[in-house]
């Protein structure tokens, strides 16, 4: 593509940032991120490597600040690191492609550094990611295909075909372009009829409950044994008859769950409604691994049965960096650097993430965060779960900015792995989300609610469940890499040629 002189590209550059950031909840309208990818691929693929990286750095940047904002309160001075490695991997990717690459690898690259955050740093730090715009737009099926990554390349590729074409390719690109836009429309075509699992036949009577109480707010802020009368209070409103009642993640905050106070007080609501009570549980790593040399916490969701026992636990896997557990915690320590609000780190669990409910099934467990990791729901639901349950806590977030996200991630695990969601929050969001993605009841922020519906419980698999991001990854690494290899092997063999049509030494 043409260079655009620098007065118009920036401006251009920053308010495509800007539609992809608009793109995502709690603004979000799906088009913008197409048209911001869009905006991107229009001045972004110059001809100069250094003009590539600034007008990338300005679209990144105009992206990810407002929409990861809410880091400004929680974490000052990380906010702009974070949002500077972001923007510095996006970077990489436009430097890496040429502009004479395909529109397909230029959507490639972009879409490998989306998978990049997904793992990398500290297990995966997957901050508004683009694919979350469009828990509400016609790609969403995608992602019972090739999941969120099948789904950002479309948007990336989409964006590049239409700069592409609204700039003019040259006949010699036209087709490569013309076959790009092909391939998305057979994935959305494709996606109608993929496979997405079947009902088992079993429906389930569910209550999700969410005890309320005021956003912004740490656990030094309010006492856990607060949190957890709240949700009583709020679970006395449910009447015999469900199936099962879901908690939110740290509603109970205790040393020991199974000798404390409060598991009787749950299982007396259990026995109470005659249905069993998933619950969220902060406690001792060494009471709950029965190991008294481990220092620090776990979180764990359990099942508390009507006759008062416990089933086996999950422990939560994916920690939050720097919000359940500091990485580098003594280097960090050794130069000067204070971590106040977090004295001890989270143990991370190791088993499978699923619970077994009396007389309900098998449930996927996500806790919070993990909803955001398609391979976390994957992993439930190899396991055998027959339904998705994220309990998570938003309560120390400002703005809803995260919180609604996190519903249009859980949007996207829906449709990736087939099953319902339930997600409960202390302070919202709780929603009911079907096996398509669509949202069927939510709460309002800071508000005290119990959510009823009947969920189809459900069996077999899409073929992300089967597949996972190994192979879209391969496939997205080769077509970012292809034209770079592709020119290496031609230059290697015209060396080659002039190496041999060079006159002999006399």
């Amino acid at each position: 593509m043409n260079d655009r002189p620098a007065t118009t590209a920036y401006p251009i550059a920053v308010l495509a940032g800007i539609a992809t950031a608009a793109s995502l909840p709690p603004w979000g309208w799906w088009p913008l991120a197409i048209a911001g990818a869009a905006g991107l691929a229009y001045v972004g693929r110059a001809t100069s490597r250094r003009r590539r990286a600034g007008l990338t750095a300005a679209w990144a940047v105009a992206w990810f600040a407002p929409a990861c904002a809410w880091m400004v309160m929680l974490t000052a001075a990380g906010y702009p690191v974070a949002i500077g490695l972001f923007a510095l991997l996006h970077v990489a990717a436009a430097v890496a492609v040429p502009p004479s690459a395909p529109v397909w690898s230029w959507a490639a690259a972009h879409t490998a550094v989306e998978a990049l955050r997904l793992s990398w740093p500290f297990g995966g730090v997957p901050l508004a990611s683009l694919g979350i715009a469009q828990a509400s737009g016609p790609l969403l099926g995608v992602a019972r295909i090739g999941g969120v990554l099948a789904i950002t390349w479309c948007v990336f590729a989409v964006g590049g075909v239409i700069a592409s074409t609204v700039s003019g390719s040259s006949p010699t690109r036209r087709p490569m372009t013309a076959l790009t836009a092909t391939v998305v429309g057979a994935l959305v075509v494709s996606a109608s009829a993929a496979p997405r699992g079947t009902d088992t036949g079993d429906v389930v009577q569910v209550a999700v409950v969410q005890g309320g109480g005021a956003q912004g707010t740490t656990a030094l802020d309010v006492p856990a044994s607060k949190v957890t009368a709240a949700h009583l209070d709020a679970t006395a409103t449910v009447d015999p008859g469900v199936d099962l009642v879901v908690w939110p993640e740290n509603t109970i905050d205790v040393d020991d769950f199974a000798l404390s106070a409060v598991r009787a007080a749950i299982a007396s609501e259990a026995a109470r409604i005659g249905a069993p009570i998933t619950v969220g549980v902060t406690e001792e790593a060494a009471a709950h691994f029965g190991d008294p040399t481990l220092n620090g916490f776990v979180n764990a969701q359990y099942v508390v049965a009507p006759d008062g026992s416990l089933t086996t636990p999950y422990v939560k896997v994916v920690r939050v960096p720097f919000g359940e557990y500091v990485p580098l915690r003594d280097t960090l320590s050794s130069i000067g650097v204070e971590v106040p609000l977090i004295p001890r780190d989270a143990v991370a669990g190791r088993g499978p993430a699923v619970i077994d409910i009396e007389g309900v099934g098998t449930a996927a467990v996500a806790i919070s965060w993990e909803i955001f990791f398609g391979r976390r729901a994957r992993n439930g639901v190899l396991a055998g779960g027959e339904v998705l349950v994220n309990p998570t806590n938003g309560s120390s977030y400002t703005w809803t900015i995260l919180q609604t996200q996190q519903v249009a991630s859980s949007r996207l695990r829906a449709v990736e792995t087939g099953r319902w969601v339930l997600q409960a929050a202390p302070t919202g969001f709780s929603a009911i989300i079907d096996n398509d993605g669509q949202v069927l009841a939510r709460t309002g922020i800071s508000e005290t609610a119990v959510l009823r519906d009947d969920i189809e419980l459900r069996r077999g698999h899409t073929l992300y469940t089967r597949l996972g991001d190994g192979p879209i990854v391969a496939i997205i690494v080769l077509a970012a890499l292809g034209p770079a290899i592709t020119a290496a092997v031609r230059a290697a063999a015209a060396l080659r040629v002039r190496g041999s049509q060079s006159p002999a030494r006399r």
